[in-house]
């Protein structure tokens, strides 16, 4: 007769597989294993000839297989009659019969008998069975004796002990496991490891962490793990590699993880394939995913379709997204439906979404409640929305607080603001710290403001030595300062005074067709000293009648030097009495100079006229 304990279990060996009940993700008591009906029907017939010999193993095989088969009936008196004959592994198998069938003790008195003979399987289900009783110390002991033998279950479910208990030596345990080719327990030292990982995987001075991860997750994924598949996807996607992580949230997606399935239409969607990213997010929202469902009422508010918009806005809203109330909120401001706008933005504003918040807020300033936006404004902006830290600086500034609007204008800025580092920086110009002002400027201009591009060049500007005068026609100097650089970033943005200043260096470098370019675009634009400084580009190049238009569309905007040119140049031509009429309205546009000049010009024109 076999001596108990010599023999390794039909667990161990994987010839014997456990009810779905017992799975991995909760530590099962054995691995899955297919065979063929055909090779499993001649070997259990072989089985079944030996165990009619006594043959102990034969009836502890016989057993094993009648009981992964489901027939209980069967594989009981097997397995008695091969653990009475002092067979471990029947022993173990009898204990997950008896479990079955309901009998909890009586298995744990069969596991014990097979792990003192030195079962890791039985130690295994042992410890789990004094886990659920509560009886966390007869659990560690029996589940640290199946993972010291090697046994991959003991040692992650040993893990999960000690992890639930906040013990250092959790993590030693989980590794072993993941080793071992536990999937659950790469993936758990793989959420580990990320979690020690900053935002978005920054993995700051822990350069190891970040690859650790991606390998356990790599792993647990290849077995099929569809959350580790997730997370890998997620990391690849990070990092570029966008075909790679559309293979794997696609293999996630199948397996039924619908955050897979709604990443994956993301990605579709970004290359170009709205329709199959639709199809993805229908399936995953369809699974209760509510960030699916948003995307696609998106894409339906996109198309014209408001009402389908609005079915999958409610639906991300019942999934528990707040994003879908927000939406909702978007969707019925769009249409003009203001109170039910409101209405949508103050759930999902309680509920703790900042830009609702904000939204809220900015609704109920339209409407004249500066006082009810005030508090929803700061609820947002200490959520962390830079827009509601700016709104709460224009709102500030709007009664005259400038030191506050300026903390708030700073913390929007030190966000990444464009707009509010611009306001920063005018207001420290305004209090003379030229230093810090250039540096919010330069943000706010490499954010892409042309009004702080153009101010952060007026102030290279004025640090520049002065350059000697150019005639007009003297060959062209290339080569341009920093100033130069930012007038003309913000003048290629619309920027109409810095138009005009990039016509005036141009002009003063004796490029007259580029001056003459831009002082064009601003004067098309409205720029009334852009319309005047083209106008004196004109006349020198011998250009009158069309200077004088360019000179009477500034004079009409209130140009006081381009009304004393045109009343110059009708009095030039002997037509006195427009020539006195330019005079009159440059003398009233100013500035005294001009006037001084006008009124002298306009008395001479008068005296003419009366003659």
């Amino acid at each position: 007769m076999d001596v108990m304990g010599d023999k390794a279990t039909l667990l161990e060996t994987g010839r014997f597989v456990q009810p779905a009940d017992f799975s991995e993700s909760t530590g099962d008591l054995s691995q899955p294993m297919d065979r063929d009906e055909t090779g499993e029907a001649a070997e259990e017939a072989r089985q079944r000839l030996a165990a009619q010999t006594g043959d102990v193993e034969a009836m502890s095989v016989l057993g094993a297989l009648l009981l992964r088969r489901g027939d209980l009936d069967g594989a009981e008196p097997h397995l008695r009659a091969a653990t009475a004959a002092g067979d471990r592994a029947a022993a173990n198998n009898l204990g997950v019969l008896l479990h079955q069938r309901g009998y909890a003790e009586d298995a744990a008195g069969w596991w014990r008998i097979a792990a003192v003979a030195g079962s890791a399987a039985a130690a295994h289900a042992l410890g789990r069975h004094h886990r659920e009783r509560g009886d966390e110390p007869a659990a560690e002991y029996w589940l640290r004796q199946s993972a010291e033998q090697g046994h991959a279950l003991g040692a992650y479910a040993l893990a999960d002990l000690l992890e639930h208990r906040g013990d250092t030596g959790a993590e030693q345990w989980m590794r072993i496991a993941a080793e071992r080719g536990h999937r659950e327990a790469a993936y758990r030292l793989a959420r580990a490891l990320d979690r020690r990982l900053g935002p978005e995987g920054d993995v700051g001075d822990d350069h190891g962490a970040g690859a650790e991860a991606e390998q356990w997750y790599r792993q647990a994924a290849a077995r099929g793990h569809r959350r580790a598949a997730l997370h890998l996807g997620a990391i690849l996607e990070r990092r570029g590699a966008l075909k790679e992580a559309g293979r794997w949230y696609l293999t996630s997606a199948k397996d039924g993880e619908a955050r897979a399935a709604c990443a994956l239409g993301f990605l579709l969607r970004d290359a170009g394939d709205t329709e199959s990213a639709a199809v993805w997010w229908l399936r995953a929202a369809q699974d209760g995913d509510g960030n699916a469902a948003n995307a696609l009422g998106a894409l339906h508010a996109e198309r014209g379709e408001p009402q389908t918009a609005e079915r999958w806005y409610r639906a991300a809203m019942d999934a528990g997204d707040d994003n879908g109330a927000y939406n909702l909120g978007l969707l019925c401001a769009e249409q003009g439906r203001t109170a039910q706008a409101e209405q949508w933005y103050r759930r999902a504003a309680y509920a703790g979404h900042r830009e609702a918040a904000n939204a809220l807020a900015i609704l109920l300033l339209q409407g004249g409640d500066a006082a009810g936006a005030e508090p929803w404004f700061s609820k947002a902006a200490e959520a962390g929305s830079v827009d509601a830290a700016f709104n709460l600086g224009i709102l500030f500034a709007g009664r005259d607080e400038e030191a506050v609007a300026l903390r708030w204008y700073e913390r929007a800025a030190a966000a990444g603001h464009t707009e509010a580092a611009l306001q920063v920086g005018i207001a420290r110009l305004r209090d003379g710290d030229e230093a810090e002002a250039e540096r919010h400027l330069r943000c706010a201009a490499g954010g892409g403001s042309a009004e702080a591009a153009y101010r952060l060049a007026t102030v290279l500007d004025a640090r520049r030595p002065p350059v000697p005068a150019h005639s007009l026609g003297e060959p062209v100097h290339t080569e341009k300062s920093e100033c130069e650089e930012w007038y003309e970033r913000a003048a290629s943005q619309g920027h109409r005074r810095a138009q005009v200043r990039v016509g005036m260096l141009a002009a003063a470098r004796g490029d007259v067709v580029e001056a003459a370019r831009w002082y064009r675009e601003a004067a098309e634009a409205g720029s009334r000293n852009g319309a005047f400084n083209l106008g004196l580009l004109l006349a020198r190049e011998g250009s009158d009648p069309e200077a004088a238009v360019w000179w009477a569309r500034a004079a009409d905007a209130g140009h006081g030097r381009a009304a004393l040119r045109l009343a110059l140049v009708y009095a030039r031509r002997g037509e006195l009495a427009e020539g006195k009429r330019w005079a009159d309205r440059a003398v009233a546009l100013g500035p005294a100079e001009v006037s001084e000049r006008a009124a002298r010009l306009r008395d001479a024109l008068r005296e003419e006229l009366s003659a």
